[in-house]
Order: structure tokens, then sequence, then C-alpha cells
């Protein structure tokens, strides 16, 4: 069975950082561009930040261009979103996904999802 599992949110002030991991097995993960997105209450899910096959990465959300950084391991089938100088308006669950193809901001396109990891930050 394939499986993603997302890891690290929490409840941190305004300014701080945390560090998303999601962890895939399953898949040939190096087939695989994978993504976050992010749900924050009463909102509709938006794609925020991809890094493909080769290590390409793309952020769709201006807001966290210059503060989060997203990266892969294909060694040990990972993925990490690192966020700093976070702001309330970045509280969400964020989920990880996984598209054989490149990278896409269109959730429907994607083919595995894991569960959300709640992140809240505080003014």
């Amino acid at each position: 069975d394939v499986q993603l599992q997302a890891s690290g949110g929490g409840l941190v002030h305004s300014g701080g950082s945390l560090r998303l991991t999601c962890e895939i097995s399953g898949l040939t993960f190096d087939d695989y561009a994978i993504a976050w997105f992010r749900q924050a209450p009463g909102k509709e899910r938006e794609a925020v930040a991809c890094v493909g096959q080769r290590t390409d990465t793309v952020y769709w959300v201006d807001s966290v261009k210059g503060r989060f950084a997203i990266s892969r391991d294909n060694a040990v089938n990972r993925v990490i979103l690192q966020m700093n100088s976070l702001k309330p308006e970045d509280s969400a669950n964020y989920y990880c996904a996984a598209v054989f193809t490149a990278c896409i901001d269109y959730d429907l396109d994607y083919d595995y999802w894991g569960e959300g990891t709640l992140v809240t930050v505080s003014s």
C-alpha cells in the first residue's frame, strides 16, 4: 500500500519556524513529484509548494516565497517543508501529495495523499 505520512505540525508564535516531514512508502519515490497543500478552516485547499523528480522546486503562494523551502531526499523517500518566519495566515492543515508527472497546482491530479498535520501560528 502507498502511504504518505506527514508530521511536524504544531503551535508556534508568529515569526517562529516549523519543519514538516512527509515520509513516503509503497511507490517508486523517484518517479513522483511531491507537493504540499494546505487548507485553513472555511477556505479552499491551496497548493503551496512542490519538488519535482529532478529536485526542481516551485512555490505557488507568493507570500511563502523566501520563507518556505521544500526539498527531497530520494535516499530515504522523504520530503521536507521548512517553514520560517511563520505568520498567523499560514495556519492550516498541511497535506503532502504525490503525482506521477511534473509539479502541478491542481489537487485533483494528485494520485496519493497523506493525512494532514496541523500548523497553528499565534499572533
